[in-house]
């Protein structure tokens, strides 16, 4: 690590030969494979963007200088040559550094980044603020070529292409997406391909090649060939020209002194928006990642093994598709991530991986439901907030019957603020028509999956990036509106609390009754399974039956189904006493899954101490009118 030991600014790697920038790209790959390799993080786009990025901070000089990182999970570069390298082990970890760029962590990290296709919006913003306010400073926004399907990048593109600026865009090419992505904008040169005269021409090149004897038909596939290559340049030069903006490239974004040469010419020239498009390998440097970049692009570390909810939901729809032929699957970039990977293998004409466009794949989801079809749409819930207005303006207005899988729902180890799927609840259970189920096991998800597979309008299924839990209770009577009992609890048996668990954080309630019985509090454990509608009539009869209840769901405190289900008893005049523990009100940062449930106050110690506090309490305001209440007797006789 010589050369990166040297780099404690950006301004050090300005004073580095090019020769001495080599081996620092080996140190820095290198610490970036150790590193994912032992603690998880996103490996294969890092990987591909280390000369990139020291290129850019050799011709530009942040925090001046504003560089925007669509999505942000590239960032690694960046990080360690901003004096973060020391920090650097604990990126993605609790009380460490994010691994994403942020604010509060850095004056070079000038805008935070989690989802997709936000950069040219947001480098647009700051150049027009600055020049506004008449302050110095180049903007460069970096986005890959997925991000480019959404929509957001479009619309900024539109915009900022008229207007008078410098803008910098460096498009990052790693051809994981880009001949899908753009071959959806790419109509303007097929409808100039279908004309008349271009057919005949096209025809007349075809026989004039193929009439050469024995090499004929070897010469035009080489022909064709070689035109794709070169219609695939035009194709974006045009796009981008068509645009307003100036369009360099492709380069080869592993070469960083032609890089280098580029930027300081765009840096020391500016005349309007520009586009640098620049060709990477992702996982470059990991043999291993450059031949899978997709299952390298996110490293898991260690974990607990078993079953997740992502892959029996994945397993279950194809065993209900292999019935029902009308069933359809949907995702947004996360085949795997949501567990669609066996669908897509057997049924691939009726599996619909959209890109980053979520707000196009739920309205593409409302149309398909029109025409018969059962789509279900596999989306992480942190993107599923993308897509807020679709799902209420095309969906829900006419009740279509759409079931969404929300994966990652609740709290999400790793990615800190941006990734954390904890609004759902709060957003998608107060839009009309819908319905909402939080399985936590096989069993539950099969019943879930079925149900929502044959309602009659949306349909939600929020499940948590964990495994799936093993207690089965009484889940085979799935009744709306309710859930199951523990199979460790005995409701004939008495018992003064009840504590209701929404979704996978039953098994902490479990151990919190354990723990809670030791201390001779005696504790019947409730999965409600059930976020929207609820059964009010049965819920409130049952919790009438205890002398307290808690409530535990990851979800957001404000607005959640505990904050519900304590309004539904207050009217229903239930006198039992009533505590909900849920996420507070912040943006839960980086740290493991069991790191996050504890700092939120959701693990079953902190669960039994608030219980306890709560009991203690009530133990004391009854001795208070017990004691009244004598002393009233006593006086009246």
């Amino acid at each position: 690590m010589l050369r990166l030991e040297k780099v404690n600014s950006p301004s050090d790697v300005k004073n580095l030969s090019f020769r001495e920038l080599k081996v620092l790209c080996q140190d820095i790959r290198k610490i970036i494979i150790d590193q994912t390799a032992e603690k998880g993080g996103h490996m294969a786009s890092n990987l591909g963007v280390v000369e990139l990025t020291l290129a850019i901070h050799r011709v530009f000089s942040t925090p001046q200088d504003k560089i925007i990182w669509d999505v942000g999970h590239q960032c690694y570069t960046h990080k360690l040559i901003t004096a973060r390298k020391n920090m650097f082990s604990t990126i993605r970890q609790k009380d460490g550094i994010s691994g994403f760029p942020r604010l509060k962590e850095s004056p070079h990290d000038a805008f935070d980044a989690g989802h997709a296709s936000t950069s040219i919006a947001a480098a647009l913003g700051y150049h027009w603020g600055q020049s506004l306010q008449g302050k110095q400073g180049q903007v460069i926004a970096v986005i890959g070529d997925g991000s480019l399907t959404g929509g957001s990048a479009l619309e900024a593109l539109n915009f900022a292409g008229h207007l008078p600026n410098n803008l910098i865009i460096i498009l990052n090419d790693n051809e994981m997406s880009i001949s899908k992505n753009v071959g959806a904008i790419s109509s303007m040169l097929t409808r100039m391909s279908s004309s008349k005269s271009y057919v005949a021409i096209r025809r007349g090149w075809a026989r004039f090649w193929k009439a050469i004897p024995f090499i004929g038909n070897k010469l035009f596939n080489l022909s064709e060939r070689f035109k794709g290559g070169i219609k695939g340049i035009v194709l974006k030069n045009r796009l981008f020209s068509d645009l307003g903006f100036r369009y360099i490239g492709p380069l080869d974004g592993h070469n960083l002194e032609q890089m280098e040469k580029v930027l300081i010419n765009l840096r020391d020239n500016p005349y309007g928006p520009a586009v640098v498009h620049i060709k990477t390998q992702k996982g470059r440097g990991f043999k291993k990642a450059e031949d899978d970049p997709q299952s390298y692009h996110g490293v898991s570390p260690a974990g607990k093994s078993g079953e997740t909810m992502t892959s029996i939901f994945g397993h279950s729809l194809l065993e209900k598709a292999k019935g029902d032929s009308s069933i359809v699957a949907i995702t947004a970039a996360m085949e795997k991530g949501t567990g669609l990977v066996p669908f897509k293998e057997v049924f691939p004409q009726r599996f619909l991986d959209v890109g980053i466009a979520e707000p196009m794949a739920v309205t593409m989801a409302a149309s398909m439901s029109l025409t018969g079809l059962k789509p279900v749409v596999a989306i992480y819930s942190t993107f599923m907030q993308r897509a807020v207005d679709q799902v209420i303006h095309d969906i829900a207005i006419n009740s279509l019957p759409v079931v969404f899988v929300l994966d990652r729902a609740g709290l999400v180890p790793q990615d800190g603020e941006t990734h954390q799927g904890l609004f759902d609840l709060t957003i998608f259970r107060s839009v009309p028509h819908s319905q909402m189920l939080a399985p936590i096991t096989k069993a539950d998800m099969d019943h879930s999956l079925d149900f929502a597979l044959h309602a009659n309008g949306p349909v939600f299924i929020r499940i948590a990036k964990d495994i799936a839990l093993k207690d089965s209770g009484d889940e085979e009577e799935f009744i709306a509106g309710r859930g199951f009992f523990s199979q460790d609890s005995k409701p004939m048996e008495q018992a003064e609390l009840l504590i209701i668990s929404l979704g996978s954080l039953f098994d902490q309630a479990k151990k919190a009754a354990l723990s809670l019985e030791k201390k001779g509090l005696k504790s019947h454990v409730y999965s409600l399974r059930w976020a929207w509608p609820l059964d009010d009539e049965f819920l409130t009869d049952l919790c009438s039956k205890y002398e307290m209840i808690l409530f535990v769901e990851e979800g957001m405190a404000r607005g959640g189904v505990g904050e519900y289900l304590g309004s539904l008893l207050m009217k229903a005049r239930v006198d039992s006493l009533y505590l909900t523990k849920a996420v507070p009100d912040c943006f839960p940062s980086a740290a493991n899954r069991k790191e996050l449930i504890s700092m939120m106050g959701l693990d079953s110690s902190s669960l039994v101490k608030s219980v306890m506090e709560k009991w203690d309490e009530l133990r004391f305001e009854k001795v208070v009118d017990q004691v009244r209440q004598n002393k009233w007797t006593s006086k009246k006789l």
